[in-house]
């Protein structure tokens, strides 16, 4: 079973990935209470010292304060009001792009304006395998 999910997020993160790429703009992720810490960009590539895919940079080391990785920081903890994976959070981040457009919000509460992208909202679904399995993962970016 594991195998097969393994496969299948491979062949998902791909497919949606290249689609990602090739009509979406950057995808940049704002948290707190107001919406004005910075915590990275989510379609940038895993080089891009901005994206949550870089592990060695600000916004994708699963060490960093305000990294949505880092499972004991404010918004990498599921129990956090103001982290992604907080189930019941009606204050997660946001996903907008550079002109400020917004893609509603990058929480698995999907009663909070959940954005409605799919590779995103798979993510969100998924956390847990994207955390155990992140380098995996962030070589599709």
């Amino acid at each position: 079973m594991r195998k097969f999910r393994s496969v299948f997020a491979v062949a998902f993160l791909i497919f949606f990935c290249g689609m990602a790429e090739a009509r979406e703009p950057t995808l940049l992720l704002f948290g707190g209470n107001n919406h004005d810490t910075f915590l990275g960009c989510l379609n940038c590539s895993k080089h891009d010292s901005s994206s949550v895919w870089n592990k060695y940079g600000e916004h994708g080391s699963k060490y960093k304060t305000d990294s949505i990785w880092n499972k004991y920081g404010t918004y990498g903890s599921k129990y956090n009001q103001l982290s992604p994976w907080n189930k019941y959070s009606r204050s997660g981040p946001v996903v907008v792009d550079p002109d400020g457009n917004f893609y509603g919000y990058f929480t698995r509460n999907k009663y909070n304006n959940q954005t409605k992208i799919k590779w995103l909202v798979w993510i969100l679904e998924n956390h847990e395998y994207v955390m155990d399995n992140f380098d995996e993962i962030r070589n599709k970016f």
